[in-house]
């Protein structure tokens, strides 16, 4: 009996942690959107972000993208040589890659790198009691360092997504070409004459949710970090886990609505 008291204690634990976090990034985003629809927002520090989280994370963003469009077409092979379908390779790759493998693995991509710094950036900051110092000092701290994280991260992700689906697909129709003779006319042909430009609007739509979610969590977790380094750990650890999972559960629902 004692058992099963904790179980249901550790449950009810479970879901009021859940239902706080839920409820504090949602008002975090609330007040980061009344702040933009005011346009409270520092420029140096929106310029400072784009810089280290777009422009710095082009390079992993660009490799990574160059690797999924190549072992697409590698687990693609058997299927399409099977079935005879090598002429339909660049539509198959591209809707794949435009609508859902480039915004999702991106995403993680840039949720592991931007979105744990910014957490790790903010707690050390909350644990070393400098955003109490910008209150004393009569700065907000939502306007100072969420607003332009939010702000830079939805920017870059976007961008990234849009250079990361061309080197996806260039890097399939290279690999297409080179295990199964498909013809670079071929490829790119049955990629244009299928897709549509909703297709790629899907995508920035994507990115675009995704980006916010990976700041609002990254900021949210961050400033509430307490505990020393250890809580700053925890922060980062609890930053990308529940950035993943909003990003899928996301994923499924924009795929429902938008189509």
């Amino acid at each position: 009996m004692m058992g099963f008291l904790k179980a249901v204690a550790g449950l009810g634990n479970t879901i009021l942690e859940i239902s706080r976090q839920t409820g504090g990034t949602a008002l975090l985003t609330l007040r980061v959107l009344i702040r933009i629809s005011r346009f409270q927002i520092e420029k140096r520090e929106l310029k400072k972000s784009l810089f280290s989280m777009g422009y710095k994370s082009l390079p992993i963003m660009i490799a990574t993208a160059f690797v999924v469009g190549v072992i697409l077409v590698i687990q693609s092979f058997v299927f399409v040589d099977r079935y005879g379908m090598r002429s339909q390779l660049g539509y198959g790759a591209g809707f794949t890659i435009v609508r859902e493998l480039g915004p999702i693995l991106l995403a993680l991509m840039f949720s592991g790198r931007v979105g744990a710094f910014t957490a790790a950036e903010l707690g050390t900051m909350a644990v070393t009691e400098q955003i109490d110092a910008l209150k004393c000092l009569g700065i907000d701290p939502v306007t100072f360092l969420a607003v332009p994280r939010f702000i830079a991260m939805i920017i870059s992700l976007v961008s990234l997504t849009l250079v990361g689906n061309a080197t996806a697909l260039v890097s399939a129709s290279v690999m297409g070409q080179f295990m199964m003779d498909v013809e670079q006319h071929t490829f790119w042909s049955s990629l244009f004459e299928m897709l549509t430009p909703y297709d790629f609007l899907i995508s920035v739509i994507k990115s675009a949710l995704f980006g916010a979610i990976i700041a609002v969590n990254s900021s949210y977790f961050g400033i509430q970090s307490s505990g020393g380094a250890p809580g700053v750990g925890v922060s980062v650890n609890k930053s990308v886990v529940s950035s993943a999972i909003a990003i899928f559960v996301v994923d499924f629902f924009s795929t429902f609505v938008l189509g």
